[in-house]
């Protein structure tokens, strides 16, 4: 009888964690690139390729919904003007790109916007195959630059 109930009670234990489990699952937001994910960008003239002596810096926060890519990057600290900026790929860190998605109105602080991406673009995000550049007069090919993932 004693034997039972231990048996029993271990079953219904397992089950209340495979329950706890599954209704986890999901749930992350890791910054992996899958969907409904929040991904924290830091950006910085270290990341450009080549790296530039940059003082500025930045973060992109970015948020993938399904297909659907929301953004809202701030900086600070630029050599000038942020004459254009975009997200470039496909490309691993440390390697360079053609622009992919560009970024359009203002591009003062905060530099905000959202895309629908084709299946494609969707599988290099997730990928972690986009990076944003952020451009000035200074520094035309790029003066901060980060890796979405």
């Amino acid at each position: 009888m004693i034997a039972r109930r231990i048996a029993l009670g271990t079953l219904l234990a397992a089950g209340a964690l495979a329950v706890a489990g599954c209704g986890m699952m999901g749930s992350s937001s890791s910054g992996s690139g899958m969907s409904g994910s929040s991904m924290n960008v830091p950006l910085s003239g270290r990341n450009e390729v080549p790296p530039n002596a940059s003082p500025g810096t930045g973060t992109g926060k970015v948020d993938l919904d399904g297909n659907v890519l929301k953004w809202t990057i701030t900086y600070s600290g630029l050599t000038g003007p942020v004459t254009a900026g975009h997200f470039h790929g496909p490309a691993a860190p440390g390697a360079n790109a053609g622009v992919v998605l560009p970024f359009t109105g203002s591009m003062a602080s905060p530099i905000t916007g959202t895309a629908t991406l084709t299946p494609a673009q969707l599988a290099d995000v997730k990928a972690g195959l986009w990076y944003i550049n952020l451009h000035t007069a200074a520094h035309p090919g790029g003066e901060i630059r980060g890796q979405v993932r």
